[in-house]
């Protein structure tokens, strides 16, 4: 139904937390969504990601980009002033920055996940759970704002406790082995592999057939072309990937 075409909104999350100098040891979510309880989510006025797209891609560096264009415009110097030794006022503005960009942030989440009830139910009708998972997952402010938006549309949010909303690398390794399990995966190199060999990359993998009505080409669906350099093994029963990563995923499921 949709993906994200740049920036999760994990990794949205994450550097925010970072240019607003806060404490990264909880991760960065954890450390602004706090911070955002002290701000005021309208005082900043972002705009919300892809409102001319109608589909189900979620897109955040745009966002990313409003948020430091604000963070540079109030002279806000987090080398020189982590959010430990912020003053009264300085607080206070990142405050009002962390509030506000959570707010536009989930709303495009709502946005999206709205549009993907919607052709999810078109598509199987006794659809009843709408599942997130994922870092994201464990804010609170997510949860209440997409319980909210389920509760409209009849149907029931399902969340894995927080401490299971960890980083979805394990999920796409145990993706990986449950694929290769069932015969899933390219054919391995020749024995005698050139040098100027080259491998087929995806980024990420979709996880079922593209809904037909979505607008806008994800790019991290795009394929490219890289050379071998070990970069991806596959031989002799052993899976190996290069650095991936799905940042936030949401799922609708038939129970």
């Amino acid at each position: 139904l949709g993906t994200t075409i740049d920036d999760a909104i994990g990794e949205a999350y994450d550097k925010t937390a970072r240019w607003l100098g806060l404490d990264m040891g909880k991760g960065g979510g954890p450390a602004l969504e706090e911070l955002a309880l002290e701000g005021d989510a309208n005082s900043v006025k972002f705009k919300i990601p892809m409102r001319q797209h109608k589909d189900c891609n979620f897109s955040y560096a745009g966002l990313k980009t409003q948020v430091r264009l604000a963070i540079e415009s109030r002279n806000i110097c987090i080398d020189k002033s982590p959010i430990s030794l912020a003053t009264c006022h300085d607080r206070r503005m990142r405050a009002d920055i962390a509030a506000s960009f959570q707010q536009v942030a989930v709303l495009h989440l709502e946005d999206r996940c709205a549009r993907a009830i919607e052709w999810a139910l078109e598509i199987e009708p006794t659809v009843q759970c709408l599942v997130v998972s994922g870092g994201v997952a464990s804010n609170k402010y997510v949860r209440s704002r997409l319980n909210h938006l389920v509760v409209k549309t009849g149907l029931r949010l399902v969340c894995p406790p927080p401490s299971l909303c960890t980083d979805n690398g394990v999920m796409v390794a145990w993706t990986g082995i449950e694929n290769f399990l069932v015969g899933r995966y390219d054919p391995p190199p020749p024995v005698n592999e050139p040098e100027d060999y080259m491998y087929d990359l995806r980024p990420r993998w979709p996880l079922g057939d593209e809904y037909l009505r979505r607008k806008s080409e994800p790019r991290s669906l795009k394929r490219t072309r890289m050379p071998s350099i070990a970069y991806i093994h596959l031989s002799q029963g052993y899976v190996g990937t290069g650095p991936v990563e799905f940042t936030f995923a949401y799922t609708v499921l038939k129970y």
